[in-house]
This record gives C-alpha cells, structure tokens and sequence, in this order.
C-alpha cells in the first residue's frame, strides 16, 4: 500500500513534467529573405524555428537586390537552463516553458562597387601577398645558409 502511493505521486509528477520549448524567430527589413543558421537553409523570413542549444549561430541572409548578410549570433542560456536547475526546469516544472528570441536585421540595397575601388584593393593585395613571397623566400634562405 506504502508504495502504490509513491508510485501514484510520482506517476501524477510524471502527467505533470514540464518540458522547455525553445523558439528563435528571424525578422528582416524587408521581408522574404532567405535564412540559413549554420549553413542548413530553415526558411524565408518571418521565420521561426525551435532550436535544442545556445551559443553561436552563423546567420546568412539573402534577398535579390539587397546585400547579403554573413554575421554569427549568439544565443545564451536563461537561469533555469544551468545546472542543476534545468533538471527542475525540464523533467519537474508544472507545465511548459517557452523560451522565445527575436532577431531583426535591416537590409541594405545592393550597391556594386567602384571599379576604381576594385582595382586599387587588387593592387594592395597584390603587394601584400608579394613582401609575404619575398618574406617566406628569406626565411628558406637562411635556413638553407645554416645547413
């Protein structure tokens, strides 16, 4: 009898477990993006979906006649999400949890660049990436000299 009343408390504990639903939403200016969270394409936006972890998300956005977006986000955990409290949170807790994150992104108009711009860029790279040859070769000869 003693325990066909722990099994009924836990069994109604069980009926009763909360659970935590965690949603993200992605909002752009203007809408109708694409979305795509760690190279997996989810959607265009408004969009939402349920994610199961925090921490950094790379975020690429694309619309034809806009810039795209390439940023990382980063998702941090609420209070009841660390030890030992997500344990209550999650398995415990009366009833659901629902962990909701907007973000909003602005997109800008696609602007091509100057053609004097690209051109300047290209000769600076140029010159960068002969001193780091001219560098590397130095480096080989002097070692080669103490051989």
């Amino acid at each position: 009898m003693k325990y066909a009343g722990i099994l009924w408390v836990a069994a109604v504990m069980m009926l009763l477990a909360g659970c935590v639903e965690r949603k993200l939403t992605i909002v752009t200016e203007p809408e109708n993006a694409v979305v795509w969270l760690n190279d997996e394409e989810i959607g265009t936006t408004p969009v939402t979906v349920d994610f199961k972890w925090y921490g950094d998300y790379r975020v690429r956005i694309e619309k034809s006649g806009y810039a795209i977006i390439n940023t990382h986000q980063n998702l941090k955990p609420p209070l009841y999400d660390y030890f030992p409290i997500d344990f209550f949170a999650q398995h415990i807790w009366p009833g659901r949890i629902v962990d909701t994150y907007t973000w909003n992104y602005t997109m800008e108009p696609y602007q091509a660049p100057n053609s004097e711009e690209l051109i300047q860029a290209a000769r600076t790279a140029r010159a960068t990436f002969q001193q780091e040859i001219n560098d590397a070769q130095l480096q080989i000869q002097k070692e080669q000299g103490k051989k």
